[in-house]
């Protein structure tokens, strides 16, 4: 071959093998400079500039499809842990990342994440003429810093594994497929209580014994609305006040222990399909767009009335507190009311559909979830004390109720069109921990077992369903600050 055309090949060739960025540099090099530059037969990179630790956790991102990304994301098993483990690893030994507790596939917290990438620079941590901490005995055979020692010895969390099959299923014929009801409630002493048709049927959790509480027939009405008193009245050991929202606008309370009505209120002129009782405090809320506070130990003209929606009101839910009450209603309004005023103190309107979903936080002061119907899907959360929206995430399906649960940071959706599934959420981070299906219509009932660890549903189907969905342990993180009131005594 020529020896021209063999040096003017391999210029071209070195010359397309040039980035863009040492082509530009090479040009203005060569317009700069009257020296001419001579390509050789080799292109040596200079990666001075080079973020390692950004490189290194964009490799772990970008190997991997979205699909993938959002499996690994929500995984709880043994093999998602031993991937964290092994990046965790991988991190302390090329980038000296220190880290030496495994992370919690489950929690998105990329705080120590970006702490690390932050503060720990490849050229300054790793070419130290002396650290401690990475003191590595002499002695030792393995190639591993102290940290990954540290990291691999730290004890592992059992994978948390949630059945999604049933434990339990009751048949509940009459069981009405309407999204504004709210027709099942457990109560503190291990009672279901559950309105079909126009009957109350009271299911024992312990003897799973079955009793009918009332008919409601004889006057031509039906039940669409039970809630349980929880506060317990001496001595009697459990609770045994529940109030009924009838169809024709009634109130009824009613004594479990003895079978028997003790009072029916008026005042609504539509169907009450929200309930909710703060003490020996009834709220109600109406088609009426009403939301009438009354005490069963008073006369019944003594009542508030809290008008603030414009369509029908299908969620109330008290504060842990017992100071704040939240409403939603088909307005898409979720409104904030106290004790005290007849206006609300807060009203969010992110939601573009009717909201029925509403629950506090019993971990967090102020802390409000709310869930969207099927126009909007979405779940919210709200700072009460501030008023600011937190944050939100689309479930993909209707969002039919919402329970806390009583030991963890976590809490279960209950969802109907289209996919009729049950979520449970682990906050703040908002991965889904489990999915479970079973209904085949929406899932529009949710009620939390008295020890905090089953929940019941039920659905347009006909039946209810029992699962085990929250764990034991009792969360051992409390707010530590000075301006949660409710947290110590003074």
């Amino acid at each position: 071959m020529d020896q021209e055309y063999e040096r003017r090949l391999l210029r071209q060739i070195n010359h397309q093998n040039l980035p863009t960025e040492g082509r530009l540099t090479k040009c203005l090099s060569a317009t700069c400079s009257p020296v001419s530059v001579k390509s050789g037969d080799r292109f040596i990179p200079t990666r001075a500039g080079s973020n390692w630790s950004i490189n290194f956790h964009y490799a772990n991102e970008n190997c991997r499809s979205p699909s993938q990304n959002h499996k690994a994301k929500d995984a709880s098993s043994d093999s998602s842990k031993d991937a964290v483990a092994y990046a965790a690893l991988l991190r302390n030994e090329l980038l000296g990342a220190g880290i030496e507790t495994v992370p919690d596939p489950h929690t998105d917290d990329r705080r120590h994440a970006v702490l690390s990438q932050d503060s720990h620079n490849l050229y300054v941590d790793r070419f130290l003429p002396f650290d401690s901490d990475n003191e590595v005995s002499p002695y030792s055979l393995s190639p591993l810093s102290n940290k990954s020692h540290k990291l691999l010895r730290s004890p592992r969390k059992p994978a948390r594994k949630i059945s999604k099959i049933p434990f339990k299923v009751l048949d509940a014929p009459e069981l009405q497929d309407d999204f504004y009801l709210n027709l099942v409630d457990w109560s503190a002493g291990n009672l279901l209580s559950v309105g079909l048709g126009a009957c109350v049927y009271l299911w024992s959790a312990c003897t799973s014994q079955v009793t009918r509480l009332c008919d409601l027939s004889v006057d031509g009405d039906s039940v669409t609305s039970v809630c349980w008193n929880e506060r317990v009245r001496l001595p009697e050991p459990t609770p045994r006040l529940v109030a009924v929202g009838t169809h024709k606008g009634y109130v009824q309370i009613w004594d479990a222990a003895g079978g028997r009505k003790l009072t029916s209120l008026e005042g609504h002129s539509a169907r009450v399909g929200a309930l909710a009782w703060n003490g020996e405090q009834l709220s109600s809320g109406s088609r009426d767009r009403v939301i009438l506070q009354r005490d069963v130990r008073t006369p019944p003209s003594a009542e508030r009335r809290l008008q603030g929606h414009r369509q029908e009101v299908c969620g109330l839910k008290w504060s842990p507190d017992h100071q704040h009450l939240a409403s939603g209603g088909n307005d898409n309004k979720l409104l904030v009311w106290n004790s005290s005023s007849l206006l609300p103190v807060q009203q969010y309107s992110d939601h573009l559909a009717a909201v029925k979903a509403i629950a506090w936080s019993p971990h967090q002061h102020g802390l409000l979830a709310s869930g969207g119907g099927t126009a909007d899907r979405c779940l919210r959360f709200w700072n009460t004390l501030t008023g600011q929206a937190l944050q939100s995430t689309d479930t993909g399906s209707q969002v039919c109720n919402l329970a806390w649960s009583k030991h963890a940071n976590e809490l279960v959706s209950t969802h109907g069109y289209s996919q009729n599934q049950i979520l449970v959420w682990k906050y703040p981070s908002l991965t889904q921990v489990a999915k479970l299906t079973g209904h085949s219509y929406r899932v529009l009932y949710l009620a939390v077992s008295p020890d905090g660890e089953a929940i019941v549903t039920g659905a347009g189907d006909e039946t209810l369903r029992f699962w085990n969905v929250f764990s034991k342990t009792r969360c051992t993180k409390e707010s530590k600050s000075v301006l949660n009131l409710f947290t110590r005594i003074r």
